[in-house]
């Protein structure tokens, strides 16, 4: 068996590739374009992508292919409809990232909640010393008990964060965009609700015909100038011009996004106008990658592999 991974440096250098070279001849390239890609993968068994495109150009000439792994859940890469022609069979993964997630969901909540880049530069630029109150609090913040937490996307992570958010005292409410019935256990609420009640609204939903664009200029309009908005679904489910605007007119108080409508970075995102840093906090789309969830997710692919092989 020959497994070929087309951009494995999106999955670090610190990860253990043994339990592949187990199953057969392993091939790693740091990272394919689709023209590399359509050479790269003539004569294999199982393709394993993040990524990466999968379509009629970058697999046509690839007769043995009978497998392709994508190490994320998304699977928008994938021409489902031209593998199944080939009768080429795919698989992603699904729970790996729940705690590295939901962790990362709480680190940028803290930092834009009790403005933690604020007091470190007020430290670290020496105002600090010498002061004459021992305890400086400019920059007022809230406790999340009492808070309203809205959550778009109630599935692994929406359930783990609202456990979590629970833990601090937080009302936790949640709008479907698809329509599905409401779980048990959990307030749903329409979209309108959502928007208006929320003092922190976290973003885990898939990106779909329901949710892109979904957080857009009115979407905006109706929250609270005091509510904290989070992305750590899909960047394409807000409108980040409007979320710009949004934050430069003091419409909503803060945002914190790991996930961006082009993954690295435009230089032409409007994201870039936002005229306050304190009210904006980008990581590179990070939170799904602790250790222990990419080796999770690494173990995941190899069982996948075995068992279909098996």
């Amino acid at each position: 068996m020959k497994i070929v991974f087309l951009d494995a440096k999106t999955l670090g250098y610190d990860i253990d590739f043994t339990p592949f070279e187990e199953l057969g001849e392993v091939i790693r390239y740091d990272f394919s374009t689709p023209e590399e890609a359509a050479v790269r993968v003539c004569d294999a068994d199982v393709i394993v992508i993040n990524k990466t495109p999968v379509n009629e150009q970058t697999i046509s000439q690839a007769p043995n292919l009978k497998l392709v792994c994508v190490t994320a859940t998304g699977t928008n890469n994938l021409d489902k409809v031209y593998l199944e022609k080939r009768n080429i069979a795919w698989r992603n993964v699904a729970g790996y990232s729940t705690e590295s997630v939901s962790q990362h969901t709480f680190a940028m909540l803290f930092y834009l909640l009790e403005k933690l880049h604020y007091y470190d530069d007020y430290v670290k630029s020496g105002r600090y010393l010498n002061d004459r109150v021992f305890s400086h609090f400019a920059q007022t913040f809230h406790e999340i008990k009492g808070l309203t937490w809205g959550i778009l996307g109630l599935g692994n992570i929406g359930r783990r964060v609202t456990e979590i958010a629970r833990l601090f005292g937080a009302n936790v409410i949640y709008y479907s965009a698809s329509g599905a019935p409401a779980q048990a256990g959990y307030q749903q609420v329409d979209f309108d609700t959502l928007l208006r009640c929320s003092d922190i609204l976290s973003i885990h939903a898939p990106l779909n015909q329901y949710t892109e664009g979904l957080m857009n200029a009115e979407a905006f309009q109706k929250m609270k100038s005091s509510a904290i908005l989070l992305n750590l679904g899909r960047g394409p489910i807000v409108c980040e011009k409007d979320l710009a605007d949004a934050l430069n007119q003091g419409e909503i108080a803060a945002a914190g996004l790991d996930v961006l409508s082009v993954e690295p970075m435009s230089d032409t995102s409007p994201l870039l106008s936002v005229k306050n840093p304190d009210q904006l906090f980008i990581t590179p789309h990070i939170g799904w990658a602790s250790v222990e969830a990419r080796t999770h997710l690494m173990q995941i692919v190899a069982g996948q592999i075995r068992e279909f092989f098996s």
